[in-house]
């Protein structure tokens, strides 16, 4: 028996030192389930038979050695068994009995051998494991360090994946960021355009303001320079109407010397000399201004009365110079002065002419037109316009003092209306005529200015009358000229009515605008002399006078 082991395991050395010889063709850990199996029902171990890889022809002839050998060992080894069992029956005599009887049962199955023969042709080579099957350490430590290898990939993966999920988060939020940043680009984009169409704007405004500046600058030399040549006509003026002065006291001197009815003498009454200005509001003014208002031509010129003899206060006009002939005015009993043309009625003075008046309260003497014929007498002309003699598109300065020609065209001047309403309850009465002599009035219950501070501010009472009221539309209205824009207009009214007024926006009335002959009459804008209510706008009067009487 021993024997036979040993032959068994110099055969299975021999078969793994056969498959050793290739060390191309690895032997596998684990049993192929495709191979033969062969099973030992004596030792009861059961030998696997293991397919070992390798080149094809190689094992193609490995399997081919491999089956001889097997075949040859394991028919060998049977045939040794049944030997060793008769020579172990003859030592125990005994017991031959029963073991020959047990041998006679085991006769008929004593050995049975079992071949599977694959299917498939087997291309590799057999290789046949003797041994049960045991732990390796050597395997399971490289399992092990296999499988730690594996879970540390797993966890770079792990590690890996977290990280490319952060910098997918992250790449997300990069993307709204850069949304984000691509519209405020578009917005700021759209606001510097915006900026960059208002800057241009801002040029353009910037050089039509400089053109107009430059106009202006140009403007005002001139009328500087106009300024300066009306300074130095003025100055003549004023010392020829001092010498006129000195003429009239010497004729007033002579006329009291003569033993004369009233009817034939002049009494005229003499400023202080030392105050030549008393008459600022009647001085002749020989040049117009630079925007002077182009009247109707076919106007005849004023008529100049024949002289009497007598002293008078020069005849001014807007385009002929001044001939100095006297010229008579009817005649004041008294030297005055008085408060005003009431009070020159009262006085019994019942004849209408020019006469002396000095307010209550103020420190300033002034002539004026008292109309004593029409309504019970007693009126004190403001204003006359009656033959387009005299041009009112004039400035501030020349409205606030007066201007024009007491017995013919002339504007008494804001600064005396204002003291004189200041001193009691004044009514207005203004009296119209056409062109063919129909006659009408507007009256107003009360009327008073504002002082200069206040732009002489214009306040109405209650109308009356049957010319229809246009003056109430203008009350509470500042005073407006050509330097002195005070209106409700966006552009100035004096510009386009040509003249000084309570312009609204602009006006019902114009009475001081531009005398046209005939009534009716064209013009690019309606500057004549007229009164809405009576005619309307584009009609001219042919006379107005606005009269004020206290109540």
């Amino acid at each position: 028996m021993p024997s036979v082991v040993k032959l068994r395991e110099a055969s299975v050395r021999c078969f793994f030192k056969v498959c050793d010889s290739f060390p191309d063709v690895p032997l596998p850990h684990q049993p192929d389930p495709g191979s033969c199996t062969t099973h030992w029902n004596r030792s009861k171990t059961s030998q696997t038979l293991f397919r070992c890889q390798g080149c094809p022809q190689k094992l193609d002839r490995l399997m081919e050695k491999t089956l001889t050998i097997g075949l040859t060992l394991f028919l060998t080894l049977c045939l040794d068994i049944p030997e060793a069992g008769g020579r172990k029956e003859g030592a125990n005599g005994d017991g031959a009995q029963k073991r020959s009887s047990r041998s006679s049962d085991t006769k008929g199955g004593r050995c049975s051998y079992t071949f599977i023969v694959p299917q498939q042709k087997l291309t590799g080579a057999l290789c046949l494991n003797t041994q049960s099957a045991t732990t390796n350490h050597s395997e399971v430590a490289a399992l092990r360090a296999e499988l730690r290898r594996q879970q540390d990939q797993l966890e770079k993966l792990r590690v890996q994946l977290d990280q490319e999920g952060a910098l997918t988060m992250e790449v997300r939020a990069l993307r709204k960021e850069s949304n984000s940043m691509n519209s405020r680009i578009a917005q700021l984009y759209a606001q510097l355009l915006h900026e960059v169409i208002h800057k241009k704007d801002q040029a353009l405004e910037q050089r039509r303001v400089e053109n107009l500046l430059l106009n202006a600058t140009t403007q005002a030399l001139q009328v500087s320079s106009n300024y300066r040549e009306l300074e130095k006509k003025y100055g003549a003026l004023t010392s020829m109407m001092s010498s006129q002065n000195q003429l009239i006291s010497r004729l007033e001197k002579q006329c009291q010397c003569r033993d004369s009815t009233p009817q034939s003498s002049l009494v005229m009454t003499e400023p202080p000399k030392s105050q030549s200005n008393v008459h600022p509001n009647y001085s002749s003014e020989a040049n117009e201004m630079t925007n002077d208002v182009q009247r109707d031509q076919s106007a005849p010129p004023p008529q100049q009365e024949k002289t009497r003899g007598g002293p008078s206060l020069p005849i001014t006009t807007a385009n002929t110079p001044t001939d100095p002939p006297f010229i008579s005015f009817p005649v004041t009993k008294t030297p005055g002065p008085w408060r005003d043309c009431q009070h020159v009625l009262e006085s019994g003075e019942n004849t209408s002419g020019i006469y002396l008046l000095r307010p209550q309260s103020a420190n300033r003497l002034m002539q004026a037109w008292c109309e004593q014929s029409r309504a019970q007498g007693g009126w004190t002309v403001i204003q006359r316009r009656q033959d387009g003699s005299v041009n009112f598109f004039r400035t501030w300065e020349q409205y606030k003092q007066g201007f024009g020609n007491l017995d013919g065209e002339y504007w008494l001047g804001l600064e005396h209306l204002y003291w004189l309403t200041k001193q009691a309850q004044y009514k207005l009465r203004v009296a119209m005529e056409d062109w063919q002599g129909r006659q009408v009035f507007a009256e107003y219950d009360s009327f008073h200015l504002e002082p200069e501070s206040d732009w002489y501010r214009l306040r109405l009472g209650q109308y009356q009358g049957n010319a229809g009221d246009s003056l109430s539309w203008h009350n509470n209205k500042a005073f407006t000229t050509l330097d002195r824009d005070k209106d409700s207009y966006t552009g100035n009214c004096a510009h386009y009515q040509k003249g000084g007024w309570w312009y609204h926006m602009c006006a019902h009335s114009n009475l001081n605008g531009v005398w046209y002959r005939g009534g009716h009459y064209r013009s690019r804008y309606q500057d004549g002399v007229y009164w809405a209510e009576f005619h309307g706008g584009s009609y001219s009067l042919k006379r107005v006078s606005m009269m004020i009487k206290p109540t």
